[in-house]
Order: structure tokens, then sequence, then C-alpha cells
């Protein structure tokens, strides 16, 4: 019997990973920064003061390399390199001016920022959480399923970074 198409007969696909088996209890890894701040690695999802917030693919891919990062200068060169490319290099401004979307999306107060941390001339860094409360969780749901986008912020997470999501849980965008 072949395998079926992209994936060998193991039952791996192209990059060798196999996909989660029906039933399986899949945890998604979520950072906690702060009681304001929540960064949902796996899908991409990021809660600010217990309410969701809409980012673009690229104002994502900037907070994620600047939060897996914390307390660590990231040059101007580096962040444009990971986000946009290495023919981006000499667009310093494409930085700047995500930053400042990115601020206005997440921070409690965007003219004082807490999160992403000017450099000045050299370039940014994330507050270093791991001083603190910050950290990253596995979590699942309770009854053992896999959880997916559809679902809400973790209940045991909710209640104890965002009690407002205790009583009414946001959901992941679908």
């Amino acid at each position: 019997q072949g395998a079926e198409p992209g994936r060998d007969a193991a039952g791996a696909g192209a990059a060798g990973l196999s996909a989660p088996r029906r039933g399986h209890a899949c945890r998604r890894k979520l950072l906690v920064v702060d009681d304001y701040l929540v960064i949902d690695l796996d899908h991409h999802q990021v809660w600010a003061g217990g309410r969701r917030v809409p980012l673009t693919p690229t104002e994502y891919r900037l907070l994620y390399h600047l939060a897996t990062n914390p307390g660590r200068l990231m040059p101007f060169a580096e962040l444009l390199a990971r986000v946009w490319g290495e023919s981006h290099q000499d667009e310093e401004h494409y930085v700047r001016l995500y930053v400042s979307y990115l601020r206005e999306k997440i921070e409690p107060d965007p003219t004082r920022p807490r999160y992403i941390l000017a450099d000045r001339g050299r370039g940014y860094r994330f507050v270093d959480y791991r001083r603190g409360s910050g950290q990253v969780e596995a979590v699942g749901r309770a009854d053992g399923r896999a959880t997916g986008a559809g679902d809400p912020l973790p209940a045991q997470v909710a209640a104890r970074v965002m009690p407002a999501f205790a009583a009414q849980p946001v959901l992941l965008a679908r």
C-alpha cells in the first residue's frame, strides 16, 4: 500500500513531522508577560488588557521576535532581516513605523511604553519579563481535547492573569 500524497510510509509529512492523532491532547504555548499582556505563540493571537488585539502578520512577526528575546537589544538590521527579509536592510523606518503600530495596540499608554523599549539609534528591546511573572505556559483544554483557534483563552490562564476573562472568555479568531 502506498503512502498518501505528501507523506512517507510512516505517515510523516514533507517536513518529517506527523500530524497530531485524533483525540491526542494538544497543548498551546502562551507567553504570559504580565497581567496585561498575553501572547499565544501557537495561534499567533495577542491579548492586551483582557481584549484580543488584531495584528497584521507583519506586526505579529515583529512582536514575536521582540517578545521571544526579552531584555535583548534587537538591532534594526536583525529585525529587518527576520521580519522583512535580507533585501530590506536599509529600511530602518519600517521597524520604527511598525513598532509605533504595535505600541498603539498593546501598550496601556503608547506614549510611555513599558513593553517595547527603544535603544536610540541602535534598535529595540522587549521588556525582560523573565524577572517578573512572565513565563511561557503550555495549556490545554480541561477535557483533554485539542485546543484550536476557535477555543477561548484557557480558563486556568484567564482566571489568573485576566480576571475579566473568567466571566466572559473571548474566543480566538477562526
